[in-house]
């Protein structure tokens, strides 16, 4: 099951555990990372920053099993594609590690949330060196150190990742606006929350930043769940940045006014063909930018391709719960007659609610794909899949 520690000022971590993302000295953010493996006295935990109670409290959930990690996928406690990937490697080594079934646990976390391909393909790394070990003669505890360094690798690989999608995009940036003074807009939350290094599309923004380029991050409140407004203004807060909150039925507005040079998002998967399944509220932002004449870039790690899945149309969409729509929640603020947790109905009892997790964006709306081996514009099957071929040979190499 899941504990929880709560971060209120005071370092409450285990003992023992690593205070920076994925063992490398470079924390998620400052003072806090997104999820690390612990090993106190009691036995290995995977430790998760609780995003559903960001930005009031920085409280941290503590999984000892596959089912607690489960439900903290699927109740977005931890989430985002690169992170989530990270998640479900872990996720299996400590199946491995506590002694549990390896084979039930993966199949549970790989089918946590189904839009997502960077779970699956976490759930996969750690299986496959989990039974390779195993198949070289090596006992459990063999086996399950096998799993834990496949999931530490992935870790290292995603924040190194990061740091390339950033140089690549900014330089986009650069060659597609001229002159600096970026006004960017971006859609959910895409930065340090959910990689194992500074994001995906947020940290071509940070980029941006920090070399005075950025003019203005335009974040969308990210409905029903408000994924921009909790989470990427949170972050656009701590790295300084300059930065304004809009509700998603404002962005029309700021794109007839001339106010919005750029459109940045990440993905959860992305088809062969180019196809972007990416948060709800993407695919309208593309067809606002391509009216207005704004180049429409996804930023996504080579892991978020996924082959095959050979179009938009055959991209399964999760499909979440009505009560995220028809109630607004309340996840750290105690008030008086509701609990923590609870929600305050918007609309009456018994309203049924659309509330699809995420929507699609054909790859004649994208103006380019940022990946950490380089771009792809225009974005085209062919040359989606010689980016990847490009990427399986330096892998193996």
């Amino acid at each position: 099951m899941a504990d929880q520690y709560a971060q209120s000022g005071e370092d409450t971590r285990p003992t023992g555990t690593p205070t920076s993302s994925a063992d490398t000295g470079k924390a998620a953010q400052p003072g806090i990372s997104a999820i690390r493996w612990a090993e106190p006295p009691e036995g290995p935990v995977l430790v998760l920053l609780d995003q559903t109670r960001l930005p009031g409290e920085e409280t941290e959930l503590v999984c000892t099993d596959a089912p607690a990690l489960v439900q903290a996928i699927r109740t977005l406690a931890v989430r985002g594609a690169p992170l989530l990937g990270i998640a479900g490697a872990y996720g299996v080594a400590l199946a491995a590690v506590r002694g549990f079934d390896v084979a039930e646990a993966a199949g549970a976390i790989a089918g946590a949330r189904p839009t997502a391909v960077n779970l699956g393909y976490g759930v996969r790394r750690a299986l496959t060196a989990y039974r390779a070990a195993l198949a070289d003669g090596a006992g459990q505890e063999r086996a399950g150190a096998a799993a834990l360094a496949a999931a530490r690798a992935l870790h290292r690989e995603d924040a190194e990742a990061s740091g390339r999608m950033a140089e690549h995009g900014l330089a986009l940036l650069d060659e597609l606006l001229p002159g600096g003074g970026h006004r960017i807009l971006t859609h959910c939350n895409t930065g340090a929350l959910v990689s194992g290094g500074e994001g995906t599309a947020f940290a071509v923004a940070l980029a941006a930043h920090r070399q005075g380029r950025l003019r203005r991050l335009w974040v969308d409140e990210t409905r029903p769940l408000l994924q921009g407004s909790r989470l990427t203004a949170y972050e656009a807060a701590r790295a300084g940045m300059a930065y304004t909150l809009l509700t998603d039925n404002a962005a029309g507005s700021l794109f007839a006014a001339g106010e919005v040079d750029a459109v940045l998002i990440g993905a959860d998967r992305i088809a062969a063909d180019g196809s972007v399944a990416n948060k709800v509220g993407s695919y309208p932002l593309a067809v606002l930018a391509r009216y207005h004449h704004v180049p429409f870039i996804v930023v996504a790690p080579v892991t978020t391709v996924d082959p095959d899945t050979p179009d938009g149309a055959s991209i399964e969409v999760e499909q979440r719960a009505s009560h995220e729509v028809t109630e607004v929640t309340a996840p750290y603020v105690p008030m008086a007659g509701l609990e923590a947790g609870g929600g305050i109905a918007v609309a009456p009892l018994g309203t049924q609610a659309y509330n699809p997790a995420f929507d699609v964006t054909p790859p004649e709306l994208v103006t380019a794909i940022v990946t950490e081996e380089g771009v792809v514009s225009p974005v085209t099957a062919g040359g989606l899949g010689e980016l990847c071929a490009r990427s399986r040979q330096v892998s193996m190499s």
